[in-house]
């Protein structure tokens, strides 16, 4: 298994990270277990997860992944083998996350609230790399809008010099190594930089957003940042919540897929994005490569991805995602997804 730079922190990640959002919902506690034993097997040491995991949120099972790898470090004492990510939640009115219930906002109260409870539940003193799960201001997110920005309705923003000095008190504390970002916009970026050049806090490592055949839109403002300022994309998605494997077209809803269990994959149901899909599979068939794997692989490819965030819900899948490492996309091959992605641009971003 690769390993490549998280930033310019000093730590080696390897270029597939698994991620756990499955676990407390989809996946039992045994079987995030046998997930994590098998990707570290494997050579991935780096997991992801988030405070308001398991997805789709809700109150029962929030916390519920971050309780399961706590678990399994406890279990197997091997805290120093991995190199561990979860997020604080960004604005938003799920009041389950906190106290009195009150809403997430990225000030320094929620963001220091938010880690002692993550820290409880993963059963570590600390986390390798801490991301703000979305931004505090208002801006497009998880499809919503497409990547439109509006003038915002939010007029009390929490500023961006304020969450990142609460997030240099837990640095200086030993509870966080790294700080990160996710679903952020190149503004965000470039304005967290500054902060941190003018000595409000810590320099961010990555950026965590999603990228893969339906969506390369971080190519257009995102992706000079990870070769300039060397804050890689750590990549969500990249089979666009399983679209990418053909199991829902034409309106398909297999037994226990996540679409079909929850309905919520109307990111991925916007116009073009079939008829998009249609040339990537036919594309897979030609090369003779499963779907999954092939999608998998290019966004593992690109040079400014850090690491690619797979996730499954079965140990077969995860066995053929990891295997994505043997594939190799030539640059014949990339000049053929090129041309497709010419036609069908970011129809679900």
């Amino acid at each position: 298994m690769e390993r490549r730079k998280l930033g310019r922190t000093g730590i080696s990640v390897s270029a597939i990270c698994l991620g756990t959002m499955t676990f407390g919902q989809q996946n039992t506690e045994a079987e995030g277990h046998e997930q994590l034993d098998y990707a570290l097997d494997r050579g991935i040491n780096f997991i992801d997860t988030a405070e308001m995991y398991s997805i789709p949120p809700r109150r029962e099972t929030q916390g519920s992944t971050e309780r399961i790898i706590g678990s399994w470090l406890k279990a197997r004492k091997n805290r120093d083998k991995v190199i561990l990510a979860t997020k604080v939640s960004g604005r938003a009115e799920m009041n389950w996350l906190r106290e009195n219930n009150e809403p997430t906002r990225l000030d320094r109260k929620n963001i220091h609230y938010a880690v002692e409870q993550s820290l409880k539940r993963l059963q570590t003193d600390y986390i390798d790399l801490y991301q703000l799960h979305w931004p505090d201001r208002s801006v497009p997110l998880f499809g919503s809008g497409g990547t439109t920005w509006r003038h915002p309705s939010v007029r009390t923003e929490v500023d961006i010099e304020e969450t990142l000095e609460a997030l240099d008190e837990l640095v200086k504390a030993g509870k966080v190594r790294h700080v990160g970002l996710s679903n952020e916009t190149p503004w965000g970026v470039a304005r967290f930089l500054r902060a941190a050049e003018l000595g409000h806090g810590p320099r961010v490592a990555s950026i965590q957003n999603a990228y893969h055949f339906l969506n390369r839109t971080f190519e257009m403002g995102l992706a000079e940042f990870a070769y300039r300022d060397q804050v890689g994309l750590l990549a969500y998605s990249p089979l666009a919540q399983g679209y990418l494997t053909g199991k829902y077209q034409r309106g398909a809803r297999p037994p226990g897929a996540r679409t079909t269990l929850f309905e919520r994959g109307q990111r991925y149901e916007t116009p073009g994005v079939e008829q998009a899909i249609d040339q990537y599979l036919a594309l897979a068939r030609e090369l003779g490569l499963d779907p999954a794997q092939f999608a998998i692989a290019f966004v593992t490819s690109r040079p400014f991805v850090t690491s690619n965030i797979i996730g499954a819900t079965t140990m077969r899948q995860l066995v053929s995602d990891i295997d994505s490492v043997n594939v190799r996309i030539t640059p014949e091959i990339e000049a053929r997804i090129d041309a497709i992605h010419q036609i069908h641009s970011n129809p679900a971003p």
